[in-house]
């Protein structure tokens, strides 16, 4: 194969591009990378208020080089466990819902990633938004789409439910690609009314 359509000055950026495609595969299986938690948590079992946290991670592979994805993660006053919500486009498969809403640890490692904590409310202030953001959650309008560009994805999702429970105080990060993409929402005529 011939290169002499590339002058010297392009010919000059096919290393680089070598290299940084190749930077960009990770030797790290995601069946295989840490979900451990992060110790950012409160314990349920040694903290009883009530308990709201917003996190986001690095993505997953080479797009966490440019993007994030992020979850709300409640504990009500006195329960023994987290409830987790978030949306992720592989359950998109066979008709499912991108959309989750169970009951796991926090604070994971998003397989591989450490979380980062965006907002953390505890107490009577928390316990008064659980119910609010699972009616945000429930009332998501993108429950089977997912589109890593420009959305709905996972960071919509987070944005949507702050824009339903303003008092989260959740400034998206700049890196939460699809966080926007909540203003082409136009709701039914009915539900306008």
């Amino acid at each position: 194969m011939s290169f002499q359509w590339m002058s010297g000055k392009y010919r000059l950026l096919l290393p680089l591009m070598a290299v940084l495609v190749s930077a960009c595969s990770t030797d790290t299986d995601w069946r295989t990378a840490s979900r451990e938690s992060a110790g950012l948590a409160p314990d349920p079992a040694r903290f009883s208020e009530a308990v709201v946290h917003v996190y986001t991670a690095d993505a997953w592979g080479w797009r966490g080089w440019f993007a994030t994805h992020p979850w709300i993660a409640t504990k009500q006053s006195g329960e023994s466990r987290y409830t987790i919500y978030d949306v992720i486009g592989w359950r998109g498969g066979n008709g499912r819902p991108v959309l989750g809403i169970y009951q796991d640890v926090p604070d994971r490692h998003w397989f591989g990633a450490k979380p980062e904590l965006l907002v953390s409310h505890t107490g009577p202030q928390a316990e008064a938004m659980i119910a609010k953001i699972r009616q945000a959650a429930l009332s998501y309008p993108w429950k089977h789409e997912y589109k890593v560009f420009p959305g709905p994805n996972s960071n919509t999702f987070v944005a949507w439910v702050a824009s339903q429970v303003p008092e989260l105080n959740l400034k998206m990060p700049f890196s939460a690609i699809g966080s926007g993409y909540i203003s082409k929402y136009k709701p039914a005529p009915e539900a306008q009314n």
